[in-house]
């Protein structure tokens, strides 16, 4: 069976168990998803592309005017995976949606009028990848993880937020991976916010940049730091036990648990080290695929870990943090995506098990 076909039938059960017989995908992550890794954005902070694709019993629609359908159907070869176009004139309103889902009940994955929203039903389909998606997976992984460093080697005492995100925006769009997400703080910065927009803020001694990288329509997410000088004990104190926690939420995403288990083994691992609360000053991240979180993880979420998901987990104590992507793997033990060869690592035992996490890179 082709991706193709895989991502169908999936569909097919979704409108079967709902009572639905058309669906109709918006969000740039849904595009990418239903079509093995077209795109559909134009503007990058949207959440829904430039085109939607419509599935009933009588074909699949890419639904776009005449600006998108060229390169939807050349470069995207859309048209050789057996889309049929709805095109419409950019000036004019389409009705191609209403058009083609007359008398059927019509499932979209998000809000749209008359529809069923199906968005939670279409993420938990999303997070769980084809074998071709896991291959792109791990190719996004690498390049992601080789722009952060080409992007760290280049950080100096001196540069701004915005300089070192613009170096780091470079080293991924270099190599084909779109920055949708991009944080950069330095030195007090760090310790201020959880999620820091690169400022005209100049490095002293301690950076931390962040990634999420978009290929294929699949994202990926990495962090690491950066200081100059020697780290002073508290830091690296700090260091060692939010990679212990990151190792305990690695540990316990395993096919057969929920995401509330694996919020539970985290909390535990954040009290064992002496941060019982840190977790409340900032998500902990959850399952990836074709957003940075298909969804947040929360204390009690019954989401359901299987194999063949992508998680990134982001745990955090003021002032540092850890964060990766991994897959999960049917046998174990889980793969992680963005690995960086030669990086500097702290060895964590968790439950008999051991693990390298990333530590503080000392310049």
């Amino acid at each position: 069976m082709s991706e193709l076909d895989s991502v169908l039938n999936s569909i097919r059960g979704l409108l079967a168990a709902r009572g639905a017989q058309a669906l109709l995908l918006r969000r740039v992550g849904s595009f990418a998803w239903a079509t093995c890794g077209a795109d559909a954005h134009v503007n990058t902070a949207a959440t829904n592309g430039a085109a939607a694709l419509l599935i009933t019993p009588a074909g699949r629609y890419v639904v776009a005017d005449n600006i998108e359908t060229p390169r939807l159907e050349r470069e995207e070869k859309l048209a050789e995976q057996g889309w049929q176009f709805a095109v419409s004139p950019w000036y004019e309103a389409s009705d191609a949606v209403a058009r083609l889902t007359a008398g059927l009940k019509l499932g979209a994955d998000g809000p749209y009028p008359g529809a069923l929203d199906l968005s939670d039903e279409v993420t938990e389909l999303r997070t769980v990848l084809t074998p071709e998606a896991v291959q792109r997976f791990r190719v996004l992984g690498g390049l992601c993880a080789e722009a952060m460093q080409a992007a760290i080697g280049q950080v100096r005492p001196g540069m701004s937020e915005h300089e070192i995100a613009g170096r780091l925006a470079l080293e991924a769009e270099s190599r084909g991976v779109q920055p949708i997400v991009l944080l950069v703080a330095a030195d007090e910065r760090i310790f201020s916010f959880r999620h820091p927009l690169p400022t005209a803020r100049r490095l002293d001694r301690y950076a931390m940049l962040v990634l999420c990288g978009r290929r294929h329509g699949l994202v990926c997410s990495i962090t690491r730091l950066v200081h100059f000088g020697p780290l002073p004990a508290e830091l690296r104190r700090k260091a060692e036990a939010v990679a212990g926690i990151d190792a305990a939420f690695i540990h316990a995403t395993r096919p057969g648990r929920t995401l509330g288990d694996v919020f539970q083994a985290a909390q535990a691992a954040y009290a064992q080290a002496g941060y019982p609360d840190e977790w409340q000053l900032h998500h902990q991240g959850g399952p990836a695929g074709y957003e940075p979180r298909e969804l947040i993880a929360t204390p009690g979420a019954a989401f359901a870990v299987q194999a063949y998901q992508t998680y990134a987990w982001n745990p955090s104590i003021t002032g540092v943090k850890s964060e990766d992507t991994i897959l999960v793997t049917p046998g174990g033990p889980n793969e992680v995506l963005t690995a960086i060869p030669g990086w500097p690592l702290i060895a964590v035992n968790c439950d008999g098990h051991d693990f390298q996490r990333p530590a503080i890179l000392e310049c």
